[in-house]
């Protein structure tokens, strides 16, 4: 983390994204991956029914962040965990440069750490994620990315994605 470029250190670029996992009961052996990116508070999740080993986590991200305009897509800092084992597939597929928190220190994600306290709200704790499909995990993270934001001042990291999206020439919408 600490080689990171400084203009991740505050909100104000945008492409910077902060990732974990939440993870489902020990007997589902799932997981749902979740990145937001730091700017728009723009959430993406990851589906990840059967298990969370690295290559399922890299394939995963790869799948979900490759449509991302490059600009959008700079960096992912994530905590040390052996999911992210396969960190240098996911840069080379993506070009999303990868760095790591220090250990025990949530505080270097605040983010995702807020944004995972919000998708508990969907995903309880204990609970058997692989139950929820793509479909599912795409309807949580709409209404969270339609939810109004103080930090913001009160846009949705929907509008606050699409307002970049179209300063940078793109004509679709997320």
């Amino acid at each position: 983390i600490h080689q990171r470029p400084e203009e991740v250190a505050d909100r104000l670029v945008p492409g910077h994204h902060e990732g974990d996992l939440i993870k489902g009961s020990t007997a589902s052996n799932s997981a749902v991956g979740t990145i937001v990116e730091r700017h728009s508070g723009y959430l993406t999740l990851l589906h990840l029914p059967h298990g969370w080993s690295a290559d399922r986590v890299a394939d995963a991200v790869v799948d979900q962040m490759s449509p991302l305009p490059s600009w959008f897509a700079k960096t992912l800092t994530w905590d040390r965990g052996t999911e992210m084992a396969k960190h240098a597939q996911i840069t080379a597929a993506t070009g999303i440069r990868v760095y790591f928190a220090d250990p025990y220190s949530p505080q270097q994600r605040p983010s995702n750490e807020n944004t995972n306290g919000l998708i508990r709200e969907y995903l309880p704790k204990g609970t058997d994620l692989s139950v929820h499909t793509r479909a599912d995990l795409d309807q949580i993270a709409d209404a969270l990315n339609d939810r109004p934001r103080k930090r913001l001042d009160y846009a949705t990291p929907r509008e606050v994605f699409a307002n970049l999206l179209q300063q940078h020439g793109v004509a679709t919408t997320p």
